[in-house]
Formats: structure tokens, C-alpha cells, sequence
């Protein structure tokens, strides 16, 4: 066993098979792609790696996998589906784009798929999977599988799920980094509480807590929302977010970049690479990426707010229209970036010098969870269910809500007289912002 000093966690100890995949090339790229992608532009702090992250998110599985054991739940799972299941939590981000998230919510076409699914070229590797080998044929199927949430394993749920130890791991380190109090788990209550439960309507074993472990899991629903509203959501980030999201756009479609540049890249590697193929390409994307894009990253030249609505103050602009932000907004981030462009020139700014910004994640507080109740009834906590004293799914709803801000940001910061507009706009069928934009 092969031992890593962590910040997090303290001591991690490495398995063979675990330290095989680490020294991977592949794996070992995830050091130049950061936890949290353009968060430290606000949070210095925040330059922590998926590499960090991974490892920790190994940490936590064997833990979770030691608490089951010891309690006499792991009697009838074999040691190499253990072992396989600690691999997942080490490789679950393998396939991550650079700068966190921020490709991912571009529209699939444009952008490939989502990690989960690039994890399998990356599983491909002739170095991953030799390291592989031999744990069996299968191996990188199984391990693929439980990062895509589609196993049979009653310990799918450890991976990849509503209390999969992906997200109690990143709450954690991401809050220690960024120097914030919200991320606040309590892990050792948490993972104490694990259980492998029956579900009655599928008949199937899979992970659940017990009732005593529900003040924790209010404790990471609550700190997931902090870091939401706070962190990964705060204004400058997503307003560096669209800046990059509109330089990765017009690369692509511009034909100067292509996904194999994107695709296995670290985040100073990308930049780098989008600034040196825009220097020799001539057109006007180019030119703003050389201009305007590329320095706002590099230099912290963000947008600014122009408008924003959160909360109830979005829902009650809403209620005045008698609609809700339309399908297309997120469905059609293309359409998107095309009214964008619209408005800029009706405001008298430069293309690329409007963003609209509303960030969805609507699974991000849901929870779909087993409980072992104290008179030994087992529960679904879904939309419908309660624990406690708290309508914990309610509460999930609640907070979703309340993080999420729509915001117009522009390039310079101008005052919008009527931002009522934007709103019409945005709520507005798809056919008729077609319409508006001259398209067939």
C-alpha cells in the first residue's frame, strides 16, 4: 500500500491496482483540470484538480465499503466487486472536460457528451486498460457502468446516485479551498448511516440510510445549496462561464478548433491551444477570441451585470407574463447565443457583448433514497416522501429555487431601461424568436 498526504482527508492509502491507473497518463491529466474551473477568477483558493478530488472520492468509498463491512451488510459481495467499485470512485471523472462544467452545458452536437460518457474513451486507453487487465475482461464495462449509473451492483448507489460520495466529497474540498463555511457535511454521521436496503417494489438491494443519518443528510442538501448560491453559481463566475462557454462556441462552429482539441485537454493546455489557432485564422470570431474572449479569461475582464431576477422576484415577473422561460432557452443554447447577438447589436454593442445566463441543473437538490426507519420499515424519500420533521424533497425544491438567478450580463456594463423585455423574450416561443431572427 502506497500512502498520499491529502488536505482533505489526511492520509489516503493506495491500493496496487488503484496506484496502477493513478501513474496513467490519462489519469494523470487530471491534475491540469481544475475542481472548479473559472471559480478561482473569484475564490483565489479554488485551483484544487479532479486529481485531488478523485483521489478523495476513492478515500471515501473504501470507507463507506469498510462501515458496510464491519456491519455484516458486505457478507454476499465478493472482494473483486469491492475492489471494482473503489476503481470507479478513483475514475469516475477520467473523461472531464477542462474548466469544470462549463463545456458540459452546451448543447450535444456542438460538444460530444457529458464526462460520464467520455470516461469510456478514456477507459479505452491502451495504458487504463492494460492497468485493468487484470481484474477480468469485463472490468472496464463494470467499472464504466457504475460511473454511468446503470450497474446492477446493490452498491451502484455509492457512485453514482442522490447520495453517491462524489458529492460529499466535493462539498467538502471545494468549501475548504474557495475558504467558505457553507460546504459543512457530517461525513462520519453520513457514512455511518449507510445501508443496504430492500426495495420493495423492485425487490432489489441498494444503498439507503437509516433514520438516524437524516440530520446529515439535511446537513449536505443545505451545503449543496450554499455552494450553489455562493460558489459555483456566484455572479462572476457565470459571467466568466458564458465568456468561455461563447469562446468554445465560435470555435467550433467557426471551423478554426475541433472537438479533438477540447476533448483530453487540461485548462491552461485549451486556452493555449484556442489562443495559438485563433492567431491564424482571419475571421471575426477569431479576432474576438484573440480581442476579447481569451483575454477575459487570462485577465479577469468579465462581463457585467446588466439585470438580474432570483427567487420570488423571477417568479412573480413571471406571473405578470403568464409564462416561464421557454424549453428552447436551455434546449437550444444555439438559438441562445443568436438572440444574444440580436440584442448586443439593438443595444449598440459589439456581437458577443450580451450574455443571457439562467443555470439549471434541476436534479442537483432531488432526492431518490432508500430509508431504514426505527420500527424497521423501509421508505422511499422521492418528491412524495418525509423524514423527521423536515419534507426533505420539499425542501430540496425550495432551495433550487431560491439559487437560481437569471442574469443579463454585457460587455461594457450598460443600464437596461426596460429589462421587462429580456424577460418577454426568453418566455417567448421558439418559433417566434425564429421569426425575430430571420430564420427559416
Amino acid at each position: 500500500m502506497t500512502v498520499i498526504r491529502d488536505p482533505v482527508w489526511n492520509n489516503i492509502w493506495i491500493e496496487p491496482a488503484a496506484l496502477k491507473l493513478i501513474d496513467t497518463a490519462a489519469f494523470q491529466r487530471l491534475r491540469r483540470v481544475k475542481q472548479l474551473g473559472l471559480a478561482n477568477l473569484v475564490y483565489p483558493g479554488a485551483v484544487h484538480t479532479r486529481f485531488d478530488h478523485a483521489l478523495g472520492v476513492y478515500h471515501l468509498t473504501g470507507r463507506a465499503l469498510r462501515r458496510l463491512e464491519e456491519s455484516g451488510q458486505l457478507d454476499h459481495v465478493s472482494e473483486r466487486e469491492t475492489l471494482l467499485l473503489r476503481l470507479a470512485g478513483l475514475l469516475h471523472d477520467i473523461g472531464h472536460y477542462p474548466f469544470s462544467h462549463a463545456v458540459e452545458e452546451m448543447e450535444t452536437g456542438l460538444v460530444p457528451a457529458d464526462h460520464e460518457e467520455l470516461a469510456g474513451e478514456f477507459l479505452a486507453d491502451l495504458e487504463v486498460a492494460a492497468a485493468l487487465e487484470p481484474l477480468g475482461p469485463d472490468a472496464n464495462a463494470a467499472i464504466h457502468d457504475l460511473i454511468l449509473g446503470r450497474s446492477d451492483s446493490p452498491l451502484q448507489g455509492l457512485v453514482s446516485g442522490s447520495l453517491d460520495l462524489d458529492k460529499i466529497e466535493y462539498l467538502t474540498r471545494d468549501a475548504q479551498f474557495c475558504g467558505v463555511p457553507y460546504g459543512e457535511v457530517d461525513v462520519d454521521r453520513l457514512l455511518d448511516s449507510f445501508r443496504l436496503l430492500h426495495d420493495a417494489g423492485t425487490a432489489r438491494l441498494e444503498v439507503g440510510v437509516s433514520v438516524r443519518g437524516v440530520a446529515a443528510l439535511e446537513s449536505l442538501l443545505f451545503a449543496k445549496y450554499q455552494m450553489f448560491r455562493n460558489v459555483y453559481w456566484h455572479h462572476a463566475v457565470r459571467a466568466a462561464s458564458v465568456a468561455f462557454q461563447r469562446l468554445v462556441r465560435e470555435a467550433l462552429t467557426g471551423g478554426w478548433a475541433s472537438r479533438a482539441h477540447i476533448v483530453g485537454s487540461g485548462d491552461e493546455e485549451l486556452l493555449a491551444r484556442l489562443e495559438r489557432l485563433a492567431e491564424k485564422d482571419s475571421s471575426p470570431s477569431a479576432r474576438r477570441a484573440r480581442e476579447r474572449l481569451i483575454p477575459a479569461i487570462r485577465h479577469r475582464r468579465l462581463p457585467k451585470r446588466a439585470a438580474e431576477w432570483s427567487g420570488d422576484a423571477l417568479t412573480a415577473a413571471f406571473d405578470r407574463l403568464g409564462r416561464e422561460v421557454a424549453p428552447w432557452f436551455h434546449q437550444r443554447p444555439d438559438l441562445r447565443a443568436a438572440l444574444e447577438d440580436h440584442l448586443a447589436g439593438q443595444l449598440g454593442l459589439d456581437p458577443a457583448g450580451l450574455f443571457l445566463d439562467y443555470p439549471a441543473k434541476s436534479r442537483m437538490l432531488e432526492l431518490d433514497i432508500l430509508m431504514l426507519n426505527r420500527d424497521g420499515d423501509v421508505q422511499r424519500l422521492t418528491s412524495t416522501g418525509r423524514a423527521g420533521l423536515i419534507d426533505l424533497p420539499r425542501m430540496g425544491r425550495d432551495l433550487y429555487h431560491t439559487a437560481r438567478v437569471l442574469r443579463v450580463f454585457t460587455w461594457p456594463r450598460i443600464e437596461l431601461e426596460r429589462p421587462e423585455w429580456i424577460l418577454q423574450l426568453i418566455t417567448a416561443p421558439e418559433a417566434e424568436i425564429r421569426d425575430l431572427l430571420g430564420e427559416s
